[in-house]
């Protein structure tokens, strides 16, 4: 079961079905959903995707996703998850344009690797980030992350593939069951 996790500003905490109108908002802003996944995709994908959540992800518990509040409001998303493309587990972190600049992704960020170092037990945890998204990659380097190859999609991009190790971290998150 996914743990809630805090921070000094924002509470990460499972998703509630009343969350499908925030998280789609989310989704839905090419701002965001640019570098997530595939790129945007139509508000029904976005929907089956919220829904999915509780239907495969939570319900066969198979890896940790969370609603990211600060004040009550959900304001982004974040998941540690196990993929093959880095042969291990990777963050995955959103959050909504309205607060980018404020430090809350380097927060967030800071919160899932410690939830991975911490109860997870990982040694390394790794991001998948499109060589375009200056702001992540910038942010994923100020917390210990270090660039360790680059694959090159199919429409022709490049992701880059970062990792940390334990030895990196300093455990500033705090987790409650």
């Amino acid at each position: 079961m996914t743990p809630t996790l805090r921070t000094e500003r924002l509470l990460l905490d499972p998703y509630v079905p009343e969350d499908e109108e925030g998280f789609t908002a989310l989704f839905q802003d090419v701002r965001v959903s640019q570098w997530m996944g595939d790129g945007p995709a139509p508000e029904a994908q976005d929907r089956a995707l919220f829904g999915r959540i509780f239907t495969k992800v939570y319900a066969q518990n198979l890896f940790d996703v969370w609603a990211v509040r600060r004040d009550g409001l959900l304001i982004g998303h974040a998941e540690i998850k196990p993929t093959d493309v880095v042969g291990g587990h990777e963050i995955v972190y959103a959050l909504a344009p309205a607060v980018w600049g404020s430090g809350l992704g380097t927060e967030l960020a800071e919160a899932v690797v410690a939830y991975g170092f911490g109860p997870l037990g990982l040694t390394e945890v790794h991001a998948t980030v499109d060589a375009q998204n200056s702001a992540s990659l910038t942010l994923l380097g100020r917390i210990g992350f270090e660039h360790v190859r680059d694959i090159s999609e199919d429409d022709g991009s490049i992701t880059r593939v970062l990792t940390r190790t334990l030895a990196a971290t300093d455990g500033s998150s705090t987790v409650s069951h």
